[in-house]
């Protein structure tokens, strides 16, 4: 028996893959883009880890989310034992499905609209923000990317009929309140096996490109804030405790296990939940200075319920 992870890019995978061969984990990789899988035959035995992202198509793999929600489908009909199984994938690549099951789970999100048709973007903004602040994301993201804020209609109006427009690959846009936050701080909250582990607290002053991982390092670790130098990412032990409960509830509910969630207070200390990443990565220049290694605690979990899985097996062969 494996642990099989399934995943689409081969950089975000090394750390992983460092952590499963440090345990002495058996593992496989098994990137999933395209190829041809006989229905007829029973998947192999083992634990399954779904490491597909939401920003698969920005990397030339256009219709690996689709393809992995249809072996996740196979794995679960054959009784296998899945870590981000096909519910982990649908809130992974539709922030308003993400939307609604965290409204599900009494978690405050921030005021969104949904829109249709590029043609309808600056009458909805208009209609539903007064014209004012706000910002156009992607229905299906992914590390930030196509996140946008934008002050005035004209200055949205302006974007859209330019060249850096960028269409939602699933021709679906969020049109989101802008929240002001006392300082331009976001905090990312881990979870492995549906448990707190840490947060990540990130400097968003360079713009919304949020991924922790060296493979979306911009530049380097730090950028200007006031008059000294912050590092991007900083990690910090605990979060208020009853929103910690209420995320774990969340997961449970919807059976996700591994998941980083992103969360921002307003000036008035309301919190605002925006991002469920089911694919997420960890920052390694920030972990190395707490001491933590999310990896390393990812690796065990996989190799115990590796463990888990093998000893059912003998009790009932």
């Amino acid at each position: 028996m494996q642990i099989h992870v399934i995943h689409e890019n081969a950089a975000w995978l090394e750390p992983l893959a460092r952590a499963l061969d440090a345990e002495g984990l058996p593992w496989r990789d098994w990137f999933l883009d395209r190829g041809v899988f006989d229905l007829s035959l029973p998947p192999p035995a083992g634990v399954f880890y779904n490491r597909m992202s939401a920003s698969s198509h920005t990397r030339d793999h256009r219709y690996a989310a689709e393809l992995t929600a249809s072996v996740l489908a196979r794995l679960a009909g054959h009784g296998r034992r899945i870590i981000n199984g096909p519910r982990a994938l649908d809130l992974e690549i539709s922030k308003t499905r993400q939307y609604a099951a965290l409204e599900a789970a009494g978690i405050q999100t921030p005021k969104t609209v949904l829109v249709a048709g590029k043609d309808n973007l600056v009458a909805a903004a208009r209609r539903s923000f007064d014209g004012g602040p706000v910002i156009l994301k992607p229905n299906r993201g992914g590390k930030g990317l196509g996140v946008r804020l934008f002050h005035t209609g004209p200055a949205l109006a302006d974007y859209l009929d330019g060249v850096d427009y960028e269409p939602p690959v699933d021709g679906l846009h969020l049109l989101q309140q802008y929240i002001r936050a006392p300082e331009p701080l976001i905090t990312r909250a881990e979870f492995i096996g549906g448990r707190f582990l840490y947060a990540v607290e990130v400097d968003t002053s360079e713009g919304f490109e949020l991924c922790p991982a060296d493979a979306c390092a911009v530049d380097d670790a730090f950028c200007p804030a006031a008059d000294q130098a912050r590092a991007k990412f900083t990690i910090v032990d605990d979060i208020d405790a009853p929103l910690k409960r209420r995320y774990e509830a969340f997961l449970a509910a919807n059976e996700i296990e591994v998941a980083g969630i992103e969360f921002i207070a307003d000036r008035d200390g309301t919190t605002y939940t925006y991002d469920v990443n089911t694919n997420t990565n960890y920052n390694p220049e920030a972990e190395s200075r707490a001491g933590r290694s999310a990896m390393t605690a990812l690796a065990r979990f996989l190799g115990g319920e590796l463990a888990r899985q093998h000893s059912a097996r003998q009790r009932f062969s």
